[in-house]
C-alpha cells in the first residue's frame, strides 16, 4: 500500500511538474503544441478530441439562383449542383507558412489536372502566345487591378512605379517572400534578400499559385472561409483528393450550385454572366435602396460580402435583386486542419426569382443562324483567287473583292492557327515546314531591320510597304510597353511631325531624338538611367527591340502575311495545318480529296467557309459581324442578336481567364453587343424621320414634288450626287421620295429646313430636324435593361443629315425602337426584354410592358404617304416577290471608311397591311443594303412559315440574291 501511495504521490508531482512547465510554455508564445499537451495530461484524451474537432464557426448558405426562361417558358439559365476543391487557411503562421501551403496547392492541382479538370484562372493576368505574363484588362480596370495588388485605396494613390507596372512586375512583386513566397532563396539564412521569386517553379506554375494565393488574400485569410482552387470537377477528382485529404491540410471537396446557361451562343449578349463580386458592386449592392415593394416581400438581399458570386453583366446584372434570392446559416464544426466535420443549419436560404423574357428562344436561334448563313455567302461571293488587291480611289464600296491570301492570312492572324503549336514537338509536317520558312524569314527580318535602325537609317517613306508595317509594329509595342512615355512626348515638335506625320525621318533618327528629350523610359528596358550615355542607351534599345520581334507571334504574323503573298509558303501547306491541328473535322471525302490533290486550296477553304467550319466570325474579314432587333408593334423585344457571339458558360461562376484573353484578343469582337453597343450612321433608313420633318414643317406636301437632277447645287463650291447620277429620279413627292431612296429630295428636305427669310442657317435646319429625330426617340436609349450606347443625333451638316449622314449614330436596338413607331403609326415605346418575375412556386410577383415614351401625332394622310413609300421600296425587291406575307421596308447603306466596305441597313414591318412585327437589320461592313434585305425577307420566312425550315436554316452559305438596283 506504500508503495502504491508513494507511486500516486510521484505521478502527482510529475503531473504538477509538466503542468507548470507547459504553462510556462504556453506563456512563452508556443500557443496550439502547449495547450494540446495541457488538455492531454491534465483531462485525458476525450478532452483533447473535444479540443481539436469542436471548432465552432458560423458558415453562409448560399440560396439556389432563379432560373430565366424566354416568353414561352423555354429554359435559359439554370443552377446544377456541382462540386468544387477548396483550400481554408488553417496554416499557422511561420516561415514555413508560404512553402507549406504554395506546396498544398501544387499537389492539389496536379491531382486536379491529372483527372481531366482544371485549377480556377480568374486573374488579370494571363500567359499570352509568346509565353509572357500580360495584363487581360486594360484602362481603369487595369488601375483598379493595379491598386488592389499595391493595397492602395484609391487609384490616384498608386506612385508610379506602381502604376507602369508591367505583368511580370506584378507577378514579382506578388512572388516576394514578404507575400507568398513562390521561388526559392540562394542563402537559408538570409531567405529574404536572396529570394528569388519564381525560381524552380514554372510560368504555369507561379500563374496557378498566385491566382488562389490572391483570391486567399481577397479573403482576408480569414481563417475557415474557403477558397475556390478548382469548380465543377467530376468524381474521379473528388475521389483522389478525398483520398489523400490527410495529406492536403486545408484541402475539402465542397458541394456548390453553378450557374449553367442553355444556348449560350444565343444568348449571351442577352443574359451576361455571374462572377465573383468586385470592391465597387459589393458597394453599389449593399447601399442599393430597395423601394419596389414586390422585391421587399420576397426578402431581396442588401447583404452581399466579397465571397458572393452576382450578375456581371446583361439581365443576370440588370436583374440581380430579383434573381439573387436570400442566404441562410449554419452553424460549422471543424478540426484543427479545417475539416468540417459536423454542420447544422440556423436559418434556411430562400430561392431567387424566375425571370420570364420578352425573348422567342427558336426565333433568336433561328435569327442568329441566318446572319451567319449570309455572312458566310457575303465572303464567298467575295473571295478571289488573286494573291493582292488594292482598289482605286474610284472603286465602288460595294465592288471591293476579298484576295485568297488574307483569308489565309486572317487563319494566322486570328489566331485559328495555333502559330505555338508548329514549333512544339507534336507538330506536324507541314507545321514544322512553315515553321522552318518562318525561322529563316525571322533572321532575315531581324538582320534589315537592326540595319536600318544601326547603319541605313531609311526614312520613313522611302520605305517598301513590308517594312512600314515592321516600323510601325515597333513604335506601337513601344508604347503599349511603356518604353515611349506617351504623357510626356510634344505632338508639336517638329521631329515628332517629320517621323509620325511628315514620314520624311527614319527610325533610328526618331528613336535617338526620343532619347536626348527623355522621352523614352530606360528603367524598362533593363538600364539604370542615371549611369548611361545615349548611346548606351540606344545601343540597349536597339537590342531590347531585336529580342522582342524574335519572341513575338504577334510580329510573326505580319512576316506571315508576306511570307504568303510572296509563295514563301503554299497555300496547300497552310490549309493543310488546319488538318494537323484539328481546327477543322470534316467528312473523309472531301478531306482525301484535298489531300490527294483533287481539291485545290482554294477550293478547300471555299468549301470550309460554305459549309461553316470555318465562321466568319473566326476569319474577322468584311464582313464579320451583323446585329438584328426583332420587336412586336407594342414595344416587346422578340430577338435582340449580335453576331459573333461566345458562351458564357466559360466567364460564369469563376472565369476562365485564358478564354476571356482570348476573346478580347478576337478581331471580331464577340464580347461587343452589335445590336445594342455598335453605334453607326443610318443611312437612309434615317429619311422616314427627314420626311416626318418636311411634312410637319410644310416644306412639302402629300402631292408637292422635288425633282431630282441627279445632284444637289444649292451650294456655290459643294456639289452633292444622288445615288442614281449621272442618271436622275425626275420630279418625286414624298412618297416617291422614300421609294427611290433618292438624295437629291432629302438634300432639298434639308437644305429648306435650313431656311430662315429665304437664307441658309446650319443651325436652325439641324435644331429642326433633331426635333423630329427626337420624337422618334433618337436621341436616348431604347429602353431594354440591358447595356446600351448613348446615340448621337447629328450636329453638324443639315443637309447631309436629313440623308443619315451627318454626325448621326444610333444602334440596331435604337433604329428598332425609331421604326417600330413607324409601323404603329407613331407610339414611341421604351422597348423591354422583360415579361414577368414569379417566385419558385410560379405566382406572379410582377409583370412587365412596354411603357409609351411619347407619341408622334401626324395626320393619317401622313402616315399613309410615309408607309406606302416604305411599301414601294420593297416592291422593288425582285426576292421579295410571292412571299405570303407584305412587308413595307427601307434600305440604308452608311460608310465608315473609304478604305473599307459600307455598313448595310435594312429597317422593315410586316404584314403591311396591319403590321405585328419589325424586323431592324445592320451588316457591319456589309457592302450593300440588300444583303441585309435578304436576311430581313429569310427571318420573315421563318417567322411566319413561309418556307421550310431545314430550307431557310441550311447550315450553309446562303449567298444574298443579287440586287436589282444601286439604291442606298
Amino acid at each position: 500500500m506504500k508503495s502504491n501511495k508513494n507511486s500516486e504521490s510521484f505521478m502527482n508531482s510529475i503531473k504538477g511538474r509538466m503542468l507548470v512547465l507547459f504553462i510556462v510554455v504556453f506563456l512563452m508564445g508556443c500557443g496550439l503544441i502547449a495547450r494540446i499537451f495541457y488538455l492531454q495530461i491534465v483531462h485525458g484524451e476525450e478532452a483533447l478530441n473535444d479540443f481539436t474537432l469542436k471548432i465552432q464557426k458560423e458558415r453562409t448558405i448560399y440560396p439556389a439562383r432563379g432560373r430565366i426562361y424566354d416568353r414561352n417558358g423555354k429554359l435559359l439559365a439554370y443552377n446544377e449542383l456541382a462540386y468544387n476543391i477548396t483550400i481554408e487557411d488553417v496554416y499557422e503562421s511561420g516561415r514555413e507558412k508560404n512553402k507549406l501551403l504554395n506546396t498544398t496547392l501544387l499537389n492539389t492541382i496536379d491531382m486536379i489536372e491529372s483527372n481531366g479538370d482544371s485549377a480556377i484562372s480568374e486573374f488579370n493576368i494571363v500567359i499570352n502566345e509568346d509565353g509572357e505574363f500580360e495584363f487581360a484588362v486594360s484602362d481603369m480596370k487595369l488601375k483598379r487591378f493595379l491598386a488592389d495588388v499595391y493595397g492602395q485605396k484609391e487609384i490616384s494613390a498608386l506612385k508610379y512605379e506602381q502604376e507602369t507596372a508591367s505583368a511580370q512586375e506584378v507577378i514579382d512583386y506578388l512572388c516576394a517572400f514578404s507575400r507568398f513566397g513562390i521561388g526559392e532563396y540562394t542563402d537559408p539564412e538570409n531567405p529574404n534578400d536572396t529570394f528569388i521569386p519564381g525560381k524552380g517553379y514554372t510560368k504555369k506554375q507561379i500563374l496557378q499559385l498566385v491566382t488562389i494565393r490572391y483570391a486567399m488574400r481577397l479573403n482576408s485569410y480569414q481563417k475557415y472561409i474557403p477558397t475556390v482552387i478548382a469548380s465543377d470537377v467530376n468524381e474521379k477528382t473528388v475521389a483522389t483528393v478525398l483520398e489523400n485529404a490527410e495529406e492536403l491540410p486545408g484541402i475539402n471537396v465542397a458541394e456548390d450550385s453553378i450557374r449553367k446557361y442553355k444556348d449560350s451562343r444565343y444568348f449571351a449578349q442577352i443574359m451576361g454572366y455571374t462572377g465573383k463580386i468586385s470592391e465597387e458592386e459589393l458597394e453599389t449592392f449593399n447601399n442599393l435602396e430597395i423601394t419596389d415593394e414586390n422585391i421587399r416581400t420576397t426578402k431581396a438581399r442588401n447583404d452581399y460580402a466579397l465571397n458572393d458570386n452576382v450578375g456581371k453583366s446583361g439581365i443576370e446584372q440588370t436583374m440581380e435583386t430579383y434573381l439573387a434570392g436570400t442566404k441562410g446559416r449554419e452553424t460549422i464544426y471543424v478540426n484543427n486542419l479545417g475539416k468540417v466535420i459536423e454542420s447544422k443549419k440556423t436559418v434556411t436560404p430562400l430561392a431567387g426569382n424566375d425571370v420570364y423574357l420578352t425573348i422567342d428562344r427558336d426565333l433568336q436561334v433561328a435569327t442568329y443562324n441566318i446572319l451567319e448563313q449570309y455572312l458566310a455567302g457575303i465572303l464567298v461571293s467575295k473571295i478571289q483567287n488573286i494573291r493582292e488587291y488594292k482598289p482605286t480611289e474610284n472603286t465602288k464600296a460595294s465592288n471591293f473583292i476579298i484576295p485568297i491570301t488574307d483569308v489565309l492570312y486572317q487563319l494566322f492572324n486570328n489566331n485559328i492557327i495555333d502559330i505555338s503549336h508548329m514549333k512544339s514537338e507534336e507538330a506536324g509536317e507541314n507545321e514544322k515546314a512553315v515553321y522552318e520558312a518562318l525561322t529563316s524569314k525571322t533572321e532575315e527580318v531581324m538582320n534589315r531591320l537592326r540595319d536600318e535602325l544601326t547603319v541605313t537609317e531609311t526614312p520613313y517613306m522611302n520605305l517598301s510597304d513590308e517594312y512600314k508595317v515592321y516600323e510601325s509594329y515597333i513604335t506601337t509595342m513601344l508604347s503599349e510597353n511603356g518604353v515611349t512615355k506617351e504623357s510626356e512626348i510634344d505632338r508639336e515638335d517638329e521631329t515628332y511631325l517629320a517621323w509620325k506625320t511628315e514620314e520624311t525621318i527614319s527610325l533610328a533618327e526618331y528613336l535617338r531624338y526620343a532619347i536626348s528629350m527623355n522621352w523614352i523610359e530606360v528603367t524598362k528596358i533593363d538600364m539604370e538611367s542615371s549611369y548611361s550615355d545615349s548611346d548606351e542607351v540606344y545601343e540597349r534599345l536597339v537590342d531590347y527591340i531585336i529580342e522582342h520581334l524574335e519572341s513575338s507571334n504577334a510580329f510573326s504574323k505580319k512576316m506571315l502575311k508576306y511570307m504568303i503573298i510572296s509563295d514563301r509558303i503554299t497555300y496547300r501547306q497552310i490549309c493543310s495545318i488546319l488538318l494537323e491541328q484539328d481546327v477543322v473535322s470534316i467528312v473523309e471525302e472531301e478531306k482525301n480529296k484535298f489531300l490527294d490533290g483533287r481539291t485545290s486550296p482554294y477550293d478547300f477553304m471555299l468549301y470550309l467557309i460554305e459549309n461553316l467550319y470555318i465562321t466568319p466570325g473566326q476569319l474577322a474579314l468584311d464582313p464579320y459581324s451583323a446585329s438584328c432587333v426583332i420587336t412586336s408593334t407594342n414595344g416587346e423585344v422578340l430577338a435582340l442578336v449580335s453576331y459573333p457571339s461566345y458562351d458564357n458558360n466559360r466567364l460564369a461562376n469563376s472565369i476562365d481567364a485564358e478564354y476571356y484573353a482570348r476573346l478580347q484578343g478576337d478581331l471580331s469582337k464577340p464580347l461587343w453587343n452589335y445590336a445594342t453597343q455598335q453605334k453607326t450612321a443610318p443611312g437612309s433608313t434615317f429619311k422616314m424621320v427627314s420626311a416626318t420633318a418636311a411634312l410637319e414643317e410644310g416644306v412639302v406636301s402629300t402631292t408637292s414634288t422635288i425633282t431630282c437632277k441627279g445632284y444637289f447645287d444649292r451650294f456655290v463650291d459643294t456639289q452633292y450626287h444622288c445615288w442614281i447620277y449621272p442618271g436622275s429620279h425626275g420630279s418625286l413627292n414624298v412618297t416617291g421620295g422614300i421609294e427611290n431612296s433618292c438624295n437629291s429630295f432629302f438634300y432639298e428636305v434639308g437644305y429648306q429646313l435650313s431656311l430662315i427669310d429665304d437664307r441658309y442657317n446650319e443651325t436652325t435646319g439641324l435644331n429642326r430636324l433633331n426635333k423630329y429625330a427626337y420624337m422618334y426617340g433618337l436621341n436616348e436609349k431604347s429602353g431594354i435593361e440591358i447595356e446600351e450606347s448613348e446615340p448621337e443625333c447629328s450636329d453638324e451638316y443639315p443637309v447631309l443629315s436629313a440623308i443619315g449622314q451627318g454626325t448621326n449614330n444610333f444602334t440596331t436596338v435604337g433604329l428598332a425602337r425609331y421604326v417600330t413607331a413607324v409601323a404603329n403609326s407613331g407610339t414611341v415605346y421604351n422597348l423591354t426584354l422583360l415579361d414577368k418575375v414569379t417566385d419558385s412556386n410560379d405566382n406572379i410577383i410582377v409583370e412587365y410592358s412596354p411603357s409609351v415614351h411619347n407619341t408622334v401625332s401626324l395626320p393619317t394622310a401622313y402616315w399613309n404617304a410615309i408607309h406606302r413609300g416604305m411599301r414601294n421600296v420593297v416592291l422593288k425587291k425582285s426576292y421579295y416577290n410571292n412571299l405570303g406575307v407584305n412587308v413595307a421596308g427601307k434600305t440604308g447603306t452608311a460608310q465608315e471608311s473609304k478604305s473599307r466596305t459600307n455598313h448595310a441597313l435594312f429597317v422593315s414591318y410586316a404584314p403591311y397591311e396591319s403590321p405585328e412585327i419589325c424586323v431592324c437589320t445592320r451588316i457591319a461592313f456589309g457592302y450593300t443594303s440588300e444583303y441585309a434585305a435578304n436576311v430581313t425577307r429569310d427571318i420573315y420566312k421563318y417567322y411566319y412559315k413561309l418556307e421550310d425550315e431545314d430550307e431557310i436554316l441550311s447550315g450553309t452559305a446562303a449567298v444574298p440574291e443579287a440586287a436589282i438596283t444601286n439604291a442606298d
